[in-house]
């Protein structure tokens, strides 16, 4: 898929999102055209899949795939209501798993969610080791603290060495070693 496809559809699917009370949604009638779907009844399909999916993997299935009856415009001018689904990231992920991969918009959605799935494990991945490097940071100063203290409290350096390595064998001992 040509780069300049991908950023069309990439901002076509961001400008159809919906955001009320923080909470992120799309509904599936207007995603419908953009992933290629020209029947309803075809993307209901996709959609129950994707349902199925979610249950499947424990999900409460209202969480993410919410029925909505929404009011449309006809060419007349009158309106009539019909059923839609309001979709949130997640639903939207497991209907691009699950709908037409020969469709190029669903092969570029696949792709699309799987990036953005492992941009996440990454900045997750990060954020624990910055938590790691601050608490050991942390460990190293409390360390600096509390020989300090000792070494002022015994005076000399063999008591001092006598009193560091009782703490750090019970420590030890405490404290199996991780793998």
């Amino acid at each position: 898929m040509r780069p300049d496809k991908i950023g069309a559809l990439l901002a076509q699917f961001e400008a159809l999102v919906r955001n009320e009370q923080g909470v992120e949604f799309w509904f599936a009638r207007e995603l419908q055209p953009l992933l290629g779907y020209s029947e309803w009844r075809n993307f209901l399909i996709a959609i129950d899949k994707a349902k199925e999916s979610c249950r499947t993997s424990g999900q409460n299935e209202a969480d993410h795939f919410r029925e909505v009856t929404k009011m449309v415009t006809l060419g007349s001018g009158a309106e009539r209501a019909v059923q839609d689904v309001a979709l949130d990231r997640y639903a939207c992920y497991l209907l691009a798993q699950n709908g037409d991969p020969r469709k190029e918009a669903i092969a570029f959605a696949q792709t699309y969610f799987a990036v953005q799935t492992r941009r996440q494990e990454l900045i997750e991945t990060r954020l624990l080791e910055a938590d790691r490097v601050r608490a050991r940071a942390k460990l190293t100063e409390s360390e600096k603290e509390l020989s300090t203290v000792i070494y002022e409290r015994v005076g000399n350096e063999k008591s001092f060495a006598r009193i560091r390595s009782k703490v750090d064998w019970r420590c030890s001992v405490a404290s199996p070693p991780s793998r």
